[in-house]
């Protein structure tokens, strides 16, 4: 199942690029990151099997475990893409929240689009490591 980053925004070469580039590079799945002007630009083109993927303020956060089991259980039932949108400053609309497979909130303070970037970045590692018995992730 590919992991796709779906970003408005340049990231350029800050620290948090950093962040990400470091923990994309560990990721063992197939993945990738599109970038997006603030406004406009092209999202692209559905996928068949698709999980969108929006993280937004009012979505519902969850365990690091919880995602990895909502990944392992995409994948094994077949989704070819599970696409994580970050929106520009003003986030999303009822529209785009009405189309999303999930609603992924990092907590209830608000965070800058290159640290939820980071922290997604980190989050997916995390998952995949959970999922393929790695000792990254220590309960407890």
């Amino acid at each position: 199942m590919l992991l796709h980053i779906i970003a408005r925004g340049k990231i350029g070469n800050s620290p948090e690029a950093q962040l990400v580039d470091r923990y994309m590079k560990r990721v063992k799945w197939p993945h990738k990151i599109t970038q997006l002007p603030d406004f406009g630009g092209k999202i692209p083109s559905d996928v068949a099997q698709m999980k969108l993927i929006l993280l937004d303020e009012k979505g519902k956060s969850i365990s690091s475990m919880d995602f990895a089991k909502t990944l392992e259980s995409w994948r094994d039932n077949g989704t070819h893409e599970a696409r994580f949108m970050i929106g520009a400053a003003d986030g999303f609309g009822d529209e785009e929240r009405d189309q999303a497979d999930m609603l992924l909130s990092f907590g209830a303070m608000t965070w800058p689009h290159l640290m939820a970037r980071a922290m997604l970045a980190e989050q997916l590692f995390r998952a995949t490591s959970i999922l393929s018995n790695h000792p990254y992730h220590r309960e407890g």
